[in-house]
């Protein structure tokens, strides 16, 4: 069981480095050179909703440490707006611009792409649902584990 658990533990890492590989190659392929690969799951995330900073970060939709220099490059790059919010002049909302709504549809359709794909490899849904079930299982318990260190 230990065994399987760490090589699943690595795995699950590099499965997200290369999807932020193959996000970079779709980018290339189209030409887009003023986003990164990690802004664009930024991006993703964001939809067509409205967030503030701490929202992105506390819903897991950002993993890395440097959310405010993504944010910055995504704002001057024109793909994500952000104001400050009215109730709060600490805190900012942030939401995509036409610009960026227009990748969140292209990446929406390299996603969807790829699970076509991936059902030609005989992948089934119900497959897939399982494993998210059993990866959402493994974050409940680092999450406990996480939790009960914190209150010692």
């Amino acid at each position: 069981m230990k065994h399987a658990y760490f090589e699943a533990v690595m795995l699950v890492e590099r499965l997200h480095r290369l999807f932020l590989e193959a996000v970079k190659y779709e980018l290339e392929m189209m030409k887009i050179d003023d986003i990164n690969n990690v802004q664009c799951m930024i991006l993703y995330n964001i939809g067509s909703g409205q967030l503030s900073v701490g929202e992105l970060t506390n819903r897991g939709y950002y993993l890395g440490s440097n959310v405010s220099y993504n944010l910055r490059k995504m704002v001057q790059s024109e793909y994500v707006i952000q104001e400050q919010a009215p109730h709060d002049k600490r805190s900012s909302r942030i939401r995509l611009s036409p610009k960026g709504v227009d990748l969140y549809g292209k990446l929406d359709g390299i996603i969807e792409k790829h699970a076509q794909d991936l059902e030609k490899l005989d992948f089934k849904p119900e497959d897939l649902k399982v494993l998210v079930k059993w990866l959402h299982q493994l974050e409940d318990y680092w999450e406990g584990l996480c939790l009960n260190n914190l209150r010692g």
